[in-house]
């Protein structure tokens, strides 16, 4: 699941705080960036430029943190983050992220977990993205939303990728991905709220691919 931080104080918020509408754009790919943002309320969509295609590569939530990449490494963007919906962010400069890491040991931790996080969902994408089937890509997406970006909530983890969102990443018609998600609503493994979807089960999810997936393998073997 996404590495988060804990909501700042109110106090904080008047002092560094910012407030966005749904279709805001934090910063985009390739330009220099001198802030990051820490999401307190609504969620914020990921995407990059592939081959003069958007691909969504995350909707992260509250305790998520964006943009801290081009002020550590001092390089642009390398993607666009859009607002999903009206939303409130922290905004950190580099000079303050830096003391906060100088200082604060559990801040400099929860980066380095957050960027090997985020190296193991790229790897995850790339492996998704070499899959034939595409009904299988769709339930590996949500297996890696819920792992790299997902928040613990009632009946299981909470991810804020839309239909259109999983069918954009991983190269699949929104048909595909709504017949795969009324099979896993079916099976009590998916549920849907508005803007978000709820994985019962992340194991469960993977087992019932292994499954599906077991007479093409003893068929290709045989």
């Amino acid at each position: 699941m996404g590495c988060r931080l804990p909501f700042v104080s109110d106090p904080l918020f008047d002092r560094f705080g910012r407030e966005f509408e749904a279709g805001d754009v934090l910063f985009n790919e390739g330009e220099s960036g001198a802030v990051m943002f820490v999401i307190q309320t609504g969620s914020v969509r990921i995407t990059k430029d592939v081959a003069g295609e958007q691909k969504s590569l995350a909707v992260l939530g509250p305790g998520e943190f964006v943009g801290e990449m081009a002020i550590l490494n001092s390089k642009p963007r390398a993607a666009t983050a859009t607002v999903v919906e009206p939303t409130r962010c922290l905004v950190v400069e580099a000079r303050m992220l830096e003391t906060m890491v100088a200082r604060n040991g559990e801040v400099a931790l929860r980066l380095i977990k957050k960027l090997a996080k985020r190296l193991d969902s790229a790897n995850a994408l790339i492996e998704i993205l070499m899959h034939r089937d595409p009904k299988a890509r769709v339930m590996l997406a949500l297996a890696r939303h819920a792992e790299a970006f997902g928040e613990e909530v009632d009946g299981g983890i909470k991810i804020r990728a839309s239909l259109e969102d999983i069918a954009l990443e991983v190269n699949v018609d929104d048909w595909t991905v709504r017949e795969v998600i009324a099979r896993l609503k079916r099976l009590r493994l998916v549920t849907e709220e508005q803007n978000a979807m709820i994985v019962s089960d992340v194991g469960r999810l993977q087992d019932f691919l292994e499954f599906l997936e077991m007479p093409q393998k003893f068929g290709g073997e045989s």
